[in-house]
């Protein structure tokens, strides 16, 4: 599985211990590998996507510690370190289940508007946009790091289901752009408009620029129309 942080998927790792500690699902035979990590943190950092993880999931569940991999956001060459982990992902077979957000502008994992849809992962320079709205989870605007490791969208891309959480207002342009604009960098989600096993969960702010007739009896979008 790969796996996102952020405040979207919160519900979705609370109901998924709900589920292990009624004894209805195990993650003993689970493998994840999360989608980035920020360019200068340690794991130990509240900040970090490690730290987020386990305080957030892998404490609570019965996933093996050995079993869960990070980008290395300490790494000193971050091109190795990337390197690392894209062999890391081909050696597990690729990522079955992709869970993932989308960001304000349409960002997969911290891949940003005009990131190449054929990128492995690589160390991004975040845009002021993501910048400002992760300042949230910081004290203040300043400490929020400037880059950060992620994997592709190729890698993304890749994986045989994808599922993407969208929830707020704040997010409904870009469900729009993802699902109804032009396939093109810009919006690094609309890749999966290409997608043959792509689904979109949005709540009704998310989803509030998308056709609400269509949305009364389901959205889809064929990928061979494209």
């Amino acid at each position: 599985m790969g796996l996102p942080t952020g405040s979207t998927p919160l519900l979705t790792y609370a109901r998924l211990i709900e589920l292990y500690r009624l004894g209805k699902i195990s993650f003993k035979n689970v493998i994840t590998v999360n989608m980035d990590e920020y360019k200068g943190l340690d794991e130990n950092h509240p900040q970090s996507y490690r730290y987020f993880m386990k305080k957030n999931f892998f404490n609570h569940i019965d996933i093996l510690p050995q079993n869960t991999h990070f980008l290395n956001g300490m790494a000193q060459a971050s091109d190795m370190e990337c390197s690392r982990y894209d062999t890391l992902i081909k050696q597990l077979g690729g990522i079955d289940l992709q869970i993932g957000g989308i960001g304000c502008n349409g960002h997969l994992a911290f891949n940003e508007p005009g990131t190449s849809f054929e990128t492995r992962s690589h160390l991004q320079r975040l845009s002021e946009e993501t910048i400002k709205a992760n300042s949230r989870f910081f004290d203040q605007e300043k400490e929020v790091p400037k880059e950060a490791l992620t994997i592709g969208l190729k890698t993304i891309f890749e994986a045989r289901q994808i599922i993407i959480l969208a929830t707020g207002k704040s997010k409904s342009q870009a469900i729009y752009e993802a699902l109804l604009g032009p396939y093109d960098i810009s919006c690094p989600a609309s890749l999966l408009q290409k997608h043959a096993n792509a689904l979109f969960i949005c709540d009704s702010e998310a989803a509030s620029l998308l056709p609400q007739d269509q949305l009364k009896n389901g959205f889809s979008l064929k990928p061979s129309s494209y």
